[in-house]
């Protein structure tokens, strides 16, 4: 367990350090992150209290930035996690490089939809909002898939 924490620890050091850039760009359009998300999806859940989610959220600007956190009126609470080495660990952060991209996908980085207030059934769009550090927040709508959806691109 200890050998996969220190490429954990590794790998969080090296996404905060792309995150940081010089200052002398301020006030220019290219110092702030530019977020969009895609490939977001549910699959339906089996269990009536808890479900998966898993999006991509990509930066085309130059600062990076962090998410701090995920809410749905669906869900009581939703955490985020990684997976190193089949270890999951729950987050209160991830970090989203400059011109670069944070994926949560099955067997990665996954959000945690949990006491859920009415079970998504395929078909059924969940909304959600996205928080971060220094940009304003995401409306994302989340479709729900099949149990067993793997997407062919993406993730």
């Amino acid at each position: 367990m200890r050998r996969a924490v220190l490429p954990a620890a590794a790998l969080a050091g090296a996404l905060a350090l792309a995150g940081c850039g010089s200052d002398s760009g301020t006030g220019s359009g290219s110092s702030k992150a530019d977020l969009s998300v895609s490939s977001a999806y549910m699959p339906q859940p089996v269990s009536a209290d808890m479900a998966a989610g898993f999006l991509t959220i990509s930066n085309k600007g130059g600062a990076g930035d962090e998410l701090t956190s995920v809410t749905s009126a669906t869900a009581g609470e939703i955490t985020m996690h990684s997976t190193v080495g089949g270890a999951m660990e729950e987050k209160s952060s991830f970090a989203i490089p400059a011109h670069g991209q944070l994926v949560f996908k099955s067997g990665g980085n996954h959000l945690m939809f949990e006491k859920l207030k009415r079970k998504p059934k395929q078909g059924d769009t969940v909304t959600l909002t996205l928080k971060f550090a220094e940009s304003g927040p995401l409306t994302v709508e989340m479709p729900v898939r099949s149990a067993t959806y793997n997407p062919s691109t993406g993730h």
